[in-house]
This record gives C-alpha cells, sequence and structure tokens, in this order.
C-alpha cells in the first residue's frame, strides 16, 4: 500500500514558496511604482493644477452667488370650504410662472417682481389630531377609510390630507424678497373671490348673532341665579321669587351657562382666523436653499476639474500608446 502514496518532492515545495514570495514582491513594487507616478504626475503638472483648483474655486464662488435661490413659506387656513379654491389659485399661478406670463403676474397676482419667481406650490400639512378633533364623524371616517389598508397612505390621501386646516403655501425666488413685493400681493390674490366673500359675510354675520343670543340667554341665566341667591340668603322677599323643587334644575341652569359661556370664547378665537378667506397664519421668508449643487460649486468644480484633466491626460497617453503599437506592427 505504501507503494500507492504520492511522493512529495521538497524542491517543488521550496519553488512554490519562492514563486508566492515574487508574487508579492512583485504586488507590492507595483503600488510602489503607482505611487511614485502619481506622485510625479502631480509634480510635473503642479502649475496647471495650481490654475485648474484657483479657476474652479473662483468660478464656484461665483456661480454660487449668482446661482442663489430662496424659499418662501406661508401657513395658511382656508376657510369656508375654500380648500379646492386655493389649490386651484396656486396651480394658475404655477402654470403661469412655467409659461413666463409675467404679465400677469404682475397685473392680476400683483408681484412686483414677477421674473425672480421661479415656482410655487401647496401642500397639506398633515394634522389627524386637529382633524379628529370634536370631530367623532372624521374618526370614524378615516377608521372606516383604513380597513386592510396603510394608515399612512390614507392621511396623506388627496381627499384626506385637502380637508386638514393647515396648508403651507411654498415658493423659490433668485432673490431676497420683502413680504410686501410677493407674500401679500399673493395672499390678497387669494381672497380675491365674490362668491366666498358673500360666504365670509353670512357665516360672520350668523356667528355674531349667535354671540347676540348666547349672551342674552347667559344674562337671562344670571338673572335667574341672582333671584336664587337672594331667596338663599333672604335679601328679597316678594310673591316673585323662583321656586326650585329640585336642585337638578339649578345644575342645569348652571351647566347651560358654562357650556354656552365655552361657547362665546370658541366663537371669538374662530372670528379671528375668519377675516379673510385664505388666512395666512404665519410667513417664513429668504431661507437659502441648500440642497442639491446650491452653495457647494465651490467645492465640486475644483475638483471636476482636476479629475477632467486626470481623464484627458489618462486619454491622451492611452491614444499616444496605441498610435506607437500600429506603427510598429
Amino acid at each position: 500500500m505504501s507503494a500507492n502514496l504520492p511522493q512529495h518532492n521538497p524542491d517543488d515545495q521550496e519553488i512554490d514558496l519562492t514563486q508566492i514570495s515574487k508574487k508579492i514582491r512583485s504586488f507590492f513594487e507595483g503600488i510602489s511604482t503607482l505611487i511614485f507616478k502619481c506622485i510625479r504626475f502631480f509634480v510635473k503638472n503642479a502649475i496647471i493644477i495650481i490654475i485648474l483648483l484657483v479657476v474652479g474655486v473662483g468660478l464656484g464662488m461665483f456661480l454660487d452667488e449668482i446661482q442663489k435661490t430662496y424659499d418662501h413659506q406661508i401657513i395658511a387656513t382656508p376657510n369656508f370650504g375654500s380648500t379646492d379654491y386655493l389649490y386651484s389659485k396656486i396651480d394658475l399661478i404655477e402654470s403661469k410662472i412655467k409659461e413666463g406670463d409675467t404679465v400677469f403676474l404682475k397685473d392680476v397676482v400683483g408681484i412686483k417682481k414677477p421674473k425672480e419667481i421661479l415656482k410655487i406650490d401647496v401642500k397639506p400639512i398633515v394634522d389627524v389630531y386637529k382633524f379628529i378633533e370634536n370631530k367623532p364623524e372624521n374618526f370614524e371616517l378615516i377608521k372606516l377609510m383604513a380597513e386592510g389598508r396603510d394608515i399612512n397612505k390614507i392621511l396623506e390621501d388627496n381627499m384626506t390630507s385637502k380637508n386638514y386646516t393647515s396648508h403651507a403655501i411654498t415658493f423659490k425666488t433668485k432673490r431676497t424678497i420683502n413680504d410686501s413685493e410677493t407674500v401679500e400681493p399673493i395672499i390678497n390674490y387669494l381672497n380675491e373671490t365674490d362668491y366666498y366673500k358673500k360666504i365670509q359675510k353670512e357665516t360672520v354675520n350668523n356667528i355674531q348673532i349667535k354671540m347676540i343670543q348666547n349672551d342674552t340667554i347667559i344674562s337671562q341665566i344670571n338673572g335667574i341665579l341672582n333671584g336664587f341667591s337672594n331667596m338663599v340668603n333672604g335679601a328679597q322677599k316678594s310673591d316673585k321669587l323662583i321656586y326650585y323643587n329640585e336642585n337638578t334644575q339649578l345644575n342645569d341652569v348652571i351647566k347651560t351657562k358654562e357650556t354656552l359661556i365655552n361657547e362665546q370664547g370658541i366663537y371669538r378665537v374662530k372670528l379671528v382666523g375668519l377675516n379673510k378667506i385664505v388666512k395666512d397664519n404665519s410667513t417664513t421668508s429668504n431661507i437659502e436653499t441648500t440642497n442639491s449643487v446650491n452653495g457647494r460649486l465651490k467645492l465640486i468644480l475644483p475638483i471636476l476639474f482636476l479629475l477632467s484633466f486626470i481623464f484627458i491626460h489618462l486619454f491622451l497617453k492611452y491614444y499616444r500608446s496605441q498610435m506607437k503599437k500600429e506603427k510598429l506592427a
């Protein structure tokens, strides 16, 4: 059996180790040569590289300055069911911006520098808690729509999102602006609608009538409570005294007064936001855009110029080597 076993030659093993050692040495020598060539390339072309870097930084700074854009945001509340109206008006303004219709933007909308505005958009501010607050029917609607579907998609769905209270009107300009130049004209334009003005007038009038009625009822309740208090204290004794058979009746009167007072507070706050059809709650202007390459060209261009120079150098070197081979052939 021992005659069939393979015989290992020590010389073969020594040759294998020698070859492996040579390959490792050759690999590191190749890396060393590559590093040296890179250093030689940068030293040899130092002046050109410095010029490219300086030009790249300078050109990048110039482009960063002239290509600056600014974002602006208006948090608005469309009243009287005017959400679709708001979206259609913003879409109209956006279409006119794309068309370059500066006459419409200046004369109809009232934007003083229409060429400065680049785009405009409106999106809902997702606030599900506000959406279902004191509105159990909205909560039930969301539950019904969410059956078997992703709740996040339901909340961001176009039909649902347009019913949120607040919406963000965002637009972009080439330069910094004053609110009087762009924001105020846009808000004024959105509020120029005869139909919703009539609804606004009637809605405010109805609330004011309701508040007057509530004040009257509260005064009557105060009279009842004062009469009861006087009766208890014995301050007044006459045939017009009001008698209560059960304390629950008095409790109901007090609860009614409390409810009416709460209603009055809600109405007063509500009237603050009903002075406009599209109420601008807050405005944030002149936020410099930092996404994409804006503001970064001073870093990007020098690197781009350097890589382009290296690529051209390698291409020419390859081209010359191939031409030499072709001539030798």
